[in-house]
């Protein structure tokens, strides 16, 4: 069955079996293949190459990565018009309006140094049950809101971020004709 080949010395039939299988070696072959693999080794690497590069540009059409610790920042309420707002010379002042479950805040971030707002209802409403007014710390000293009552709330001139100043119930009552809010610089106490 099997037949020497008399110009080099080997058996050829023998060689061609083991290499269609794969299995072991043969005198005279050139790689030795463990049992169980075929085919050249370099193809496999290359194969595997190829697959990581593929995987790692399927993934390159994602706009992002997403890691379970990083969220999305939370949007800005919407704005609302709740409130009139005029300047003390009758001009229409504009700070944004929105609601925080069910206060009212105005937002008066963009105030600095010293100024006046009055605030009035809208026509055919009536006033929020809750309002407050967010500030910057450091921009401005305090607060003074007069309406049926007169408070004087003092802001922290140390602060990164916003605070919320929210009024008592006795400062506004439904029958107020509107609420005037006037802030300036922390008044410098006598030495």
């Amino acid at each position: 069955m099997l037949e020497r080949s008399v110009c080099e010395g080997g058996w050829t039939g023998a060689r061609k079996i083991s290499r269609g299988l794969g299995h072991g070696a043969v005198p005279g072959s050139r790689v030795f293949q463990p049992s169980g693999q075929r085919g050249n080794p370099q193809r496999g690497r290359v194969a595997g190459l190829l697959m990581v590069t593929l995987s790692l540009a399927g993934c390159s059409h994602l706009p992002r990565l997403h890691w379970p610790w990083h969220h999305k920042a939370v949007p800005p309420p919407p704005q609302v018009h709740e409130l009139d707002e005029a300047s003390d010379g009758g001009a229409s002042a504009s700070f944004p309006q929105y609601w925080m479950r069910n206060t009212l805040i105005v937002d008066l971030q963009g105030a600095s140094g010293s100024g006046n707002v009055v605030l009035k209802p809208r026509e055919g409403t009536s006033w929020p049950v809750r309002i407050a007014f967010k500030v910057m710390p450091g921009s401005i000293g305090e607060l003074e809101v007069r309406a049926a009552q007169r408070i004087v709330l003092p802001v922290t001139p140390q602060g990164a971020k916003p605070i919320v100043l929210e009024l008592s119930p006795g400062i506004y009552v439904p029958k107020s004709p509107q609420i005037s809010v006037s802030w300036g610089p922390n008044p410098t106490p006598p030495s």
